[in-house]
């Protein structure tokens, strides 16, 4: 078994940002050629977000190659055409209509490649709002997500490119099941993914609870707990962790191993039910059994005992996640300066082993020739074609 089972699928990737390019990370991370197409004279303008969008390319951009190409000159469209003509895929997240206007728009290229899967990744799905512009934090304010994740009156975007990224994963699901389609009728198709519909989705829980109950439910800041304990505690020393008490018999634990045996005796706790609504009384003894501890002695007791907890981290604290580090989970790609530094990789396992990093993030242009070459362009052609500004390698 491989931990590239895509190896020999060909994708031409025409997308920028984070969405389009996390469903080409993760054909590329499964072992298909991804070729990104770039446009002159420096490459993706992604390649240039400063502030919290300095990361999106470095992060996304792994396992592909790099053509640069000015789809406006004739040999630059040219090259796309061939690239298109001989793939399985192409993926795209521009403007409605952009690629359309070049000639590279799904009915286009579906007649020069009946066997292409084309993905396109929108804003929206067809309907009322397909023309409107959108953004990760656009979709978030208008889905809900923001509303349930900030406190009452505050809405408040989730703390990463959360809908892009999921975005992008129903993406490339959504080529995988063509491409299985494909194995049974020999036809590619159309396939699009939606940012709203995205929202929509993780919404879908909260939309379930309030037809179930007749009641909306309150943003999570506010949520009605449903178990005795599920709280972030503050430790001894200044630190934080949430623990979860959950079960009757994970209440026992709780109690035995520290030291509330008042709270095991109490007649008023015996029930699940009758332990939530004692909250307010029980938390604070709670906290102060907690609170006698460092985050990490907590942490040990916990993980000893088997119960739910996880410490307060911050990203930045995962380059040096045991878990990670031992796991697999992180790959090493090169920073836009040369350093090197481990990013997490898929979130999967097959067979046992981890996706890992095969090409390192290209340098705009790096495999140009490389490809043009494989397109059965002469060196003449490729020189005359550089020269022009048609491609950059």
């Amino acid at each position: 078994m491989s931990a590239t089972p895509l190896a020999g699928l060909r994708v031409v990737e025409f997308a920028h940002m984070v969405m389009g390019p996390t469903t080409g990370l993760i054909l590329a991370d499964l072992g298909a050629d991804v070729v990104k197409i770039e446009p002159t004279p420096a490459g993706d303008n992604t390649r240039r977000l400063t502030g919290s969008g300095i990361g999106f390319f470095t992060m996304t951009s792994r396992n592909k190659r790099s053509v640069v190409l000015d789809l406006k000159s004739a040999a630059g469209l040219e090259v796309a055409r061939r690239l298109i003509a001989r793939a399985d895929v192409l993926t795209e997240n521009f403007r409605p209509g952009a690629l359309d206007k070049l000639g590279l728009g799904y009915a286009d290229c579906a007649a020069a490649n009946a066997r292409l899967i084309y993905c396109s990744l929108k804003g929206f799905l067809p309907g009322p709002y397909e023309h409107r512009t959108a953004l990760d934090e656009v979709v978030q304010m208008m889905g809900g997500l923001a509303y349930m994740t900030g406190p009452v009156g505050q809405p408040l975007r989730a703390g990463s490119s959360v809908i892009d990224i999921m975005g992008g994963t129903y993406g490339a699901v959504a080529i995988l099941a063509a491409l299985a389609e494909r194995e049974r009728t020999g036809k590619g198709q159309l396939v699009q993914s939606g940012l709203f519909e995205s929202v929509a989705m993780l919404m879908a829980q909260h939309m379930a609870q309030a037809a179930i109950t007749g009641t909306e439910p309150p943003p999570m800041s506010a949520r009605d707990v449903a178990w005795p304990v599920y709280d972030i505690f503050a430790t001894a020393d200044a630190g934080q962790i949430f623990i979860g008490v959950v079960t009757d018999t994970q209440w026992q634990v709780l109690c035995t191993e520290f030291g509330l045996d008042g709270l095991a005796r109490d007649p008023e706790l015996t029930t699940q039910a009758e332990r939530r609504a004692a909250r307010p009384r029980t938390l604070p003894v709670i906290a102060a059994a907690f609170g006698q501890f460092t985050k990490a002695e907590l942490a040990a007791r916990c993980e000893r005992l088997g119960l739910p907890f996880a410490p307060i981290a911050r990203p930045v604290e995962l380059f040096d996640d045991a878990h990670l580090r031992a796991s697999g989970g992180l790959v090493d790609v090169s920073l836009p300066d040369g350093r090197v530094v481990g990013l997490p990789g898929l979130p999967i396992s097959m067979a046992g082993q981890r996706p890992g990093v095969r090409r390192d993030v290209p340098q705009p242009g790096a495999d140009t020739r490389a490809v043009l070459l494989e397109l059965g362009y002469g060196e003449a052609d490729i020189s005359a074609m550089r020269a022009s500004g048609s491609v950059l390698d």
